[in-house]
């Protein structure tokens, strides 16, 4: 831009300030600065057309850069094309009016000579040495310039600019009288050049391959149909009209393209070696985790086992099998001594009794009344309530202590998880604390009642939802899902991480994760991360799946009555954790196309086995 300013400042001096000399002097040192590169856009490679400069300095197309930056609809930043920088917002350019004249000028003087044909006046040793001055890769022919400093003096003489330029095929007006000088020619005809302004030295051309239709460098490079031609194939009709620049511009121009390309892949490859290491740390750590895990769990059920065998030799040490037998001895003897005299009355009140019956059924009264009196009275009997069979090993005694043994045992089992702890800490090493405590991205998610099904009752606080029995009546929003009973978060999230809980206690169905903002909400839907869907599900109390096509089905063990999900919206990565277990669910990875919001859905009541509410909860901040 600098440079294109400075050009046309020495094309003024050139007009009216300097003398015949050092006009030509100007003429030659402009035309060894002024470059087609200037006027080029990056993107296109072409001219400017309508250009526009970004805030970082670089100039483009205002096509160009407008469908550059529609490429990028949906991303978190926009970028300049050539250094990269960010911009946090899509910039609101405008035609940059100074370059935009510049670029008109520039084209107009290169259009009126590029239909011309050569004049014999025009060979190098009829040109004025100014005009013959070696070109460089990207300059501007000096006759191109001339043609400049021929419309400056016009402008001049005439006071007023001309409103048409001049024809290809009419000859140049002579230059002004100034220009004339005894000991200096004055300048030869323009002769108009060919279309391309760049040309290379002709050393360079002797080691190009040459063009096998008509034996000419190949120091061309056709865009419309990306070969490499000749000077000659430019007239030809496969050629003509197409995009054609030389050849070693092309090349330094995709060579930078292909380092930029280099750049990126080497980005690439670094970060997935570091990927890659992270894997195989995770795995290291996987490993000595299991190792640990089973060496500590042997450990307690060593510990536990010599607890039981030290309450069982306390028992035995109490209480030794020959107690029991001399107690069982013991009680065996009385019982027998009880029981023989037992069986003798009732062996005599048996005799009794058939006495009483003989008498009862006799007819000699005589005979009744003098046996009534002894028989009618009460015999002699021993008083048996008071006697019993009795033992110390009935009086609950060795229970009790086999219970208080049991006490002891579970009081050492309450102490193997702090056991556990202390031998897990030595040899499980210890996790990063921005993977571990993901309640350190704990983000306050409020429910977003305008888009909830009309199904759908939302609490005042933004934190409860429940699926009711009818539908309510309200106002029929473009983001409200009208057949599918769910309801998305107010926040949009669109980087960094986020962390939330949602308390699902005892229901059958639920569906919680993330779902894109530009997901269809009417009608029906399919639920899959390819339609902006990232969810959890559950289904008749024990079907978990992760929503995939098909569905990735999941086992989850303890069932979570609390679950947390967990979104990094950088790496495309959502989580789902069971809070109270504090055990990974599952992990997905994707790429977020544009913002998501968390997602909730209670499901139907299922005729009220499912009519229990989702609840955010506040996290707890770990320890």
């Amino acid at each position: 831009m600098f440079q294109c300013r400075r050009s046309v400042y020495v094309f003024f001096l050139t007009a009216h300030c300097l003398s015949p000399a050092d006009r030509w002097m100007a003429m030659e040192l402009s035309a060894a600065s002024l470059s087609e590169d200037q006027f080029t856009c990056s993107i296109c490679l072409d001219v400017f057309n309508n250009p526009v400069s970004t805030s970082c300095g670089h100039s483009f197309c205002q096509a160009c850069i407008s469908s550059y930056w529609d490429t990028k609809v949906g991303a978190k930043s926009y970028e300049c094309p050539l250094c990269k920088e960010p911009f946090r917002r899509r910039p609101e350019l405008h035609i940059n009016r100074t370059l935009k004249e510049i670029t008109e000028q520039f084209k107009q003087i290169v259009s009126s000579g590029g239909q011309g044909v050569d004049d014999p006046n025009s060979h190098p040793r009829h040109r004025h040495p100014s005009l013959s001055l070696p070109q460089r890769a990207g300059e501007l022919p000096g006759t191109v310039f001339a043609e400049m400093m021929n419309r400056f003096q016009q402008l001049q003489t005439a006071g007023t600019p001309s409103t048409h330029p001049s024809s290809p095929d009419d000859p140049l007006p002579q230059s002004p009288a100034p220009f004339s000088d005894e000991h200096q020619d004055p300048p030869p005809r323009y002769s108009p050049p060919r279309r391309h302004t760049m040309s290379v030295p002709s050393d360079s051309f002797q080691n190009l391959p040459k063009c096998p239709l008509h034996l000419r460098a190949l120091e061309l490079f056709c865009r419309t149909d990306n070969i490499c031609i000749c000077s000659s194939c430019v007239e030809t009709a496969e050629h003509r009209g197409h995009s054609v620049t030389p050849a070693q511009r092309e090349w330094h121009s995709r060579k930078s393209q292909l380092g930029v390309a280099d750049v990126k892949l080497k980005g690439l490859i670094s970060e997935r070696e570091r990927k890659v290491e992270e894997i195989h740390n995770s795995l290291r750590e996987i490993q000595a985790a299991v190792e640990t895990q089973t060496q500590g769990t042997v450990c307690v059920f060593s510990k536990l086992i010599s607890s039981l065998e030290r309450c069982q030799a306390e028992v035995l040490e109490v209480c030794p099998p020959q107690v029991f037998e001399r107690s069982r001895w013991a009680a065996e003897h009385r019982a027998e001594v009880l029981l023989t005299e037992l069986q003798e009355e009732v062996s005599e009140l048996r005799k009794r009794r058939e006495a009483v019956s003989q008498l009862a059924l006799t007819e000699d009264y005589v005979l009744f009344l003098r046996s009534f009196p002894a028989l009618s009275s009460s015999p002699p009997a021993k008083d048996w309530s008071s006697v019993s069979v009795v033992s110390e090993l009935t009086s609950g005694a060795v229970l009790r202590t086999v219970y208080q043994m049991m006490e002891r045992v579970q009081e050492e089992i309450q102490q193997l998880p702090k056991v556990f702890q202390q031998s897990s800490e030595h040899a499980v090493p210890k996790t990063n604390p921005k993977t571990r405590k993901v309640q350190e991205y704990a983000t306050n998610v409020l429910l977003d009642a305008n888009t909830a099904h009309p199904r759908l009752i939302i609490s005042a606080d933004g934190r409860r939802v429940q699926c009711g029995e009818r539908h309510q009546s309200l106002p029929d929003y473009p983001e409200r899902f009208d057949r599918v009973v769910c309801v998305l978060g107010r926040q949009g999230l669109s980087s960094g991480r986020h962390y939330w809980e949602v308390e699902v206690g005892g229901k059958t169905d639920w569906d919680l994760g993330v779902a894109s903002h530009s997901v269809n909400r009417k009608g029906k839907i399919t639920v899959s991360p390819a339609h902006g869907y990232w969810f959890l599900s559950l289904r008749d109390r024990t079907d978990y799946a992760f929503r995939t096509e098909p569905s990735t089905n999941l086992t989850v063990n303890p069932r979570p009555t609390r679950v947390g999900v967990f979104v990094d919206c950088d790496k495309g990565v959502v989580s789902f954790f069971n809070v109270e277990a504090r055990l990974l669910i599952f992990t997905f990875t994707d790429v977020f196309p544009d913002t998501i919001h968390a997602f909730f859905s209670p499901c139907t009541n299922k005729s009220g086995r499912n009519e229990a509410p989702l609840i955010i909860c506040p996290v707890a901040m770990p320890e």
